[in-house]
């Protein structure tokens, strides 16, 4: 018989959405004979039962491009915005999923996505998830699409900055997408030879790295490149953080977890605008001019790498065999050169940081990179 499966892409746009969906599709049609559906907008247009066929004329194309042809949202499926309230709409997602049919629903998105997913699982439904995020940050796998282009971009404006930090004996501050993982800021920074970068998971000293300025200044360099993950934070800023991220996590009351919760919103307030205050706290300490870039989300946008397209397109082929063998409730995650199904309750509610030990850290270290530990 026929099988039925629906696509839909949630979360934040990332290159190689386009690829994943093709792969999925063409294999999913030309292989194993299914029918296939895309929702529009993530979760709320299965909520609103928005539909478009994905058939070959529409998934010819789209291998190239950037974005997703589905569009996308954050709508939670059991928080969703509905006129001035906050509904759970999983029975009604359910409703549609049954609707059309479907033997499946494939999910493609980062750590919300994830959870959100599992959501729908634990309704009832077969679910499949594909990792995508510019953060590299999805657990249980290798590496996610999309970040291979986020490190191609952010690489590329910190080469183009270093010719004008150079000229104007400046330190220029580059922030880097990554709220609470740094693989982004670390392997751009890397790649393109900053001289610090900080990220989320080793919180810095401000003096040692206004220190690692001043020795190079003392060496005869008069500009520093400093690559800031977005989520990067000082001792004085993790003192607070730390504890309030371990008692929500330990407490179950509602009224405390509120409490909890306001105080962490409270923090996201006062350390927003963080990298201009660090490039002026740099200014004041080392005497040089300092400027700040923020590479925001153009990070996000344009072609996908050719290793976004070939990896996504892996994925996407092997979710279109598991569907195939009736393997549902995983994520497609990527392991070396495998495409493994990894169970999804392991996977949703995790973040996949970068190891103090890891080896690109270790290697950023023995080049003389300040960590700003």
């Amino acid at each position: 018989m026929t099988k039925y499966i629906g696509i839909l892409t949630a979360g934040g746009d990332t290159p190689g959405l386009n690829a994943a969906i093709r792969g999925l599709g063409k294999a999913a049609q030309h292989t194993y004979g299914m029918e296939v559906i895309g929702f529009r907008d993530g979760f709320r247009g299965l909520m609103e039962n928005r539909t478009v066929r994905l058939d070959g004329e529409t998934l010819s194309g789209i291998l190239t491009m950037g974005g997703t042809i589905l569009g996308t949202s954050r709508d939670k499926p059991h928080k969703m915005p509905i006129g001035n309230k906050t509904l759970d709409m999983t029975d009604v997602m359910l409703t549609n999923y049954r609707k059309h049919h479907l033997d499946a629903l494939i999910c493609l998105g980062g750590n919300g996505t994830q959870s959100n997913a599992l959501k729908l699982m634990e309704k009832g439904m077969n679910i499949i998830t594909l990792p995508k995020t510019i953060d590299n940050d999805v657990a249980e796998t290798d590496m996610t699409f999309g970040f291979d282009t986020a490190v191609g971009i952010a690489t590329e404006a910190i080469d183009r900055l270093h010719s004008t930090a150079h000229s104007h004996h400046r330190i220029i501050v580059v922030e880097v997408m990554g709220h609470s993982a740094g693989w982004l800021a670390l392997s751009a920074g890397v790649a393109g030879g900053a001289d610090v970068i900080l990220i989320p998971e080793l919180p810095y000293n401000l003096q040692q790295v206004a220190e690692a300025i001043l020795d190079r200044r003392r060496k005869g360099k008069h500009f520093s490149i400093v690559a800031v993950a977005e989520g990067a934070m000082s001792q004085e800023e993790a003192a607070v953080l730390r504890p309030l991220q371990a008692a929500l996590s330990q407490t179950h009351g509602k009224a405390e977890r509120q409490h909890i919760k306001n105080q962490l919103a409270d923090w996201e307030k006062q350390h927003k605008g963080h990298v201009l205050r660090l490039a002026q706290q740099l200014e004041a300490l080392t005497r040089l001019e300092a400027r700040v870039t923020i590479l925001g989300h153009v990070q996000r946008g344009g072609t996908p790498s050719a290793v976004d397209r070939i990896l996504a397109t892996q994925l996407g082929t092997a979710c279109a065999e598991l569907v195939h063998q009736g393997q549902f409730g995983v994520m497609v995650a990527i392991h070396g050169q495998q495409s493994v199904p990894v169970p999804l309750p392991l996977v949703a509610g995790k973040l996949k940081l970068v190891p103090t030990d890891h080896p690109l850290l270790e290697s950023a270290r023995r080049l003389g990179t300040a960590m700003g530990e």
